[in-house]
């Protein structure tokens, strides 16, 4: 007795070439899905830019039209004041000071109007806005304070680090005034694919139930979630009681740089 074995033709989709050509196609799907939502961030961001640009412009033509103005059409009636006081009157150094002070009101006045007009980039680094922050804060000189930058620097997106900068403010906030922390650092990482801000302290810790829904009557960590989130970066914030706390931004580079984001 003869028996022949017969071997079915496989089915298309069971050929290993076609399970392969499947897997790379839904590879490709999802590239192409994140690079979309690294493309959509990229247009709000710089949408929220172009806007924030056309707000600063029309403070800066409110404040020159307004309050430096009035400023100037003061100081020059003082001026006229204090030209026919009598020189021993004994107000005259007041008036005096009066005027020195509103000229360095005005000048400041006018350099924030500047300010506000630039179309550029930040111009300050974002390690020198937060090195800059412990002065602003008030926080005590017993604090070791310091700030350190990996990799070569690159131009961060304005929005980036207008956004980076609170949150990195708020988490110096936090360490300076509520952790009692003695030593306190801020690393920023420019990788080839990434940009990473971390800010440690070795204070007293976030207690777990305000580190998951905020402390009452502030928003420090709410804010900080939602400025993360309008970015499309990572926010992490590890605490324990005593243990100190260290808080995380990462977002890719895409969307943190400027040489990249604007393309």
């Amino acid at each position: 007795e003869v028996s022949v074995d017969f071997e079915a033709e496989p089915r298309f989709w069971q050929i290993w070439w076609f399970r392969v050509a499947g897997a790379v196609l839904v590879l490709t799907a999802i590239v192409m899905a994140y690079r979309d939502r690294l493309s959509r961030i990229r247009a709000a961001m710089n949408l929220r830019f172009e806007e924030r640009l056309a707000e600063r412009t029309r403070i800066a033509q409110e404040l020159h039209d307004t309050l430096l103005q009035g400023f100037l059409s003061a100081a020059m009636q003082l001026q006229v004041a204090a030209d026919i006081m009598p020189e021993n009157t004994a107000s005259r150094p007041l008036v005096a000071r009066a005027l020195q002070l509103m000229q360095q009101v005005i000048e400041e006045g006018r350099n924030a109007v500047q300010g506000l007009r630039a179309t550029g980039s930040v111009s300050v680094p974002l390690e020198s806005a937060l090195s800059q922050t412990w002065r602003d804060i008030g926080a005590a000189d017993s604090v070791d304070f310091r700030v350190i930058v990996e990799g070569r620097r690159r131009e961060l997106h304005p929005v980036v680090q207008d956004e980076l900068y609170r949150i990195g403010r708020e988490a110096l906030m936090n360490a300076f005034r509520h952790a009692r922390a003695r030593h306190v650092e801020v690393e920023l990482t420019y990788a080839p694919d990434s940009f990473r801000m971390f800010v440690r302290d070795d204070g007293e810790g976030i207690d777990p139930a305000i580190l998951q829904n905020g402390r009452e009557g502030h928003w420090g960590l709410i804010g900080m979630r939602e400025r993360a989130e309008r970015l499309g970066a990572q926010l992490h914030v590890f605490s324990r009681a005593s243990a100190g706390t260290e808080v995380l931004v990462e977002l890719p580079a895409r969307v943190a740089f400027y040489d990249t984001a604007k393309k």
